[in-house]
C-alpha cells in the first residue's frame, strides 16, 4: 500500500525532471562589454520566459564569439565590433542592440576629475607619472592597459583626436578581459585604466570626464557599439525571439538604467 501512496508523488517528480531537461539554454558568449548589463536582461527575459535559461558566461571576446558561433559550437553571441566581409559571407549575422561608452576609470583615492585628450596620452605614454601634475593628490600614476585590438581602445583612439596613435608606456599593467581591467584599478593605489562605462561600474571607481563632458552626457564622443550575433540559417527561433527582447520596453529601460544607450529598433 504504501508503494501505491508513493507512486504518484515519484510519477510528478520524474515528470518535473522531465521538464526541466527540455528547457531551452541560451548559451550568450563573447565580448567583457556589456557583460553585466546581459546578465540582467537574461534574467528579465526568464522571468517572462520561465522554459528559457539564459547563460551569460566571462569574456572570450567578439573574436571568440565569431569562432564558436561560425563554427556551430554556440547559437548566439555577444560582439563589440563590426563583423568583417569574410565573416558576414561565411552566414553570420550582426544585430546592434546598444552603446556603451568609452570610459576612463581612476582609483576610488584620486577621485573623479576631468582631464583633456592632450593629458590622458601623456598619462598613458608614460611623461605624466604622478596625479598632483594635473590637479590631483600627490600619488603615483599606476597605467592598465588592454591589446592593442581592444574594442574599447580602438574606439577611445578613433574619438579622441590627441589619443590617436598613443604609444602606451611599456610600465603599465597589461588587463586581458574588462573584469581584469576594472580589478586592476580597483586593487591599485593611482591606476588609471579604460573600460565600458556601467553605473554599477562608476558606483565601484572614480569616473574622468573628457573635457568637462562626463561618459553619461550624449555629447560625449567615444562610444563601443555591442552587438549580437547569430547564424542566418538555419532559423533558430528561441535565438530569434531573445533578440527580439532587446527592443522591448522593459529591456530598453535596463540598458538606460545601466547607463549604456539602448538604439532604436
Amino acid at each position: 500500500m504504501v508503494r501505491v501512496k508513493l507512486l504518484p508523488i515519484v510519477l510528478f517528480f520524474l515528470a518535473f525532471a522531465g521538464s526541466a531537461s527540455r528547457a531551452e539554454t541560451l548559451n550568450v558568449v563573447g565580448t567583457g562589454d556589456g557583460l553585466e548589463l546581459f546578465k540582467i536582461i537574461g534574467t528579465l527575459y526568464q522571468d517572462s520566459n520561465p522554459g528559457v535559461r539564459v547563460l551569460v558566461p566571462p569574456s572570450i571576446g567578439s573574436g571568440g564569439a565569431i569562432a564558436a558561433v561560425g563554427a556551430g559550437r554556440e547559437r548566439i553571441g555577444r560582439i563589440a565590433r563590426p563583423l568583417t566581409p569574410v565573416e558576414i559571407g561565411s552566414g553570420l549575422v550582426s544585430v546592434p542592440v546598444f552603446d556603451i561608452p568609452s570610459a576612463f576609470y581612476v582609483h576610488p583615492g584620486v577621485g573623479s576629475r576631468s582631464l583633456t585628450g592632450a593629458q590622458l596620452r601623456a598619462i598613458f605614454e608614460g611623461r605624466i607619472t604622478n596625479w598632483s601634475a594635473v590637479g590631483g593628490p600627490d600619488l603615483r600614476i599606476r597605467v592598465v592597459r588592454r591589446e592593442e585590438n581592444d574594442s574599447v581602445f580602438t574606439v577611445l583612439r578613433a574619438s579622441i583626436p590627441e589619443f590617436g596613435g598613443v604609444e602606451v608606456t611599456e610600465r603599465s599593467k597589461l588587463a586581458l578581459t574588462t573584469q581584469d581591467a576594472i580589478s586592476s584599478v580597483k586593487e591599485n593605489e593611482g591606476a588609471i585604466g579604460f573600460a565600458p562605462y556601467s553605473s554599477a561600474t562608476a558606483e565601484q571607481l572614480s569616473v574622468v570626464s573628457l573635457n568637462g563632458i562626463a561618459p553619461t552626457n550624449p555629447k560625449y564622443p567615444a562610444k563601443v557599439r555591442v552587438s549580437l550575433l547569430r547564424r542566418e540559417t538555419p532559423p533558430d527561433p528561441a535565438v530569434s525571439a531573445f533578440i527580439r527582447f532587446l527592443g522591448s520596453p522593459e529591456a530598453r529601460r535596463a540598458i538606460a538604467a545601466s547607463g549604456a544607450l539602448p538604439l532604436d529598433k
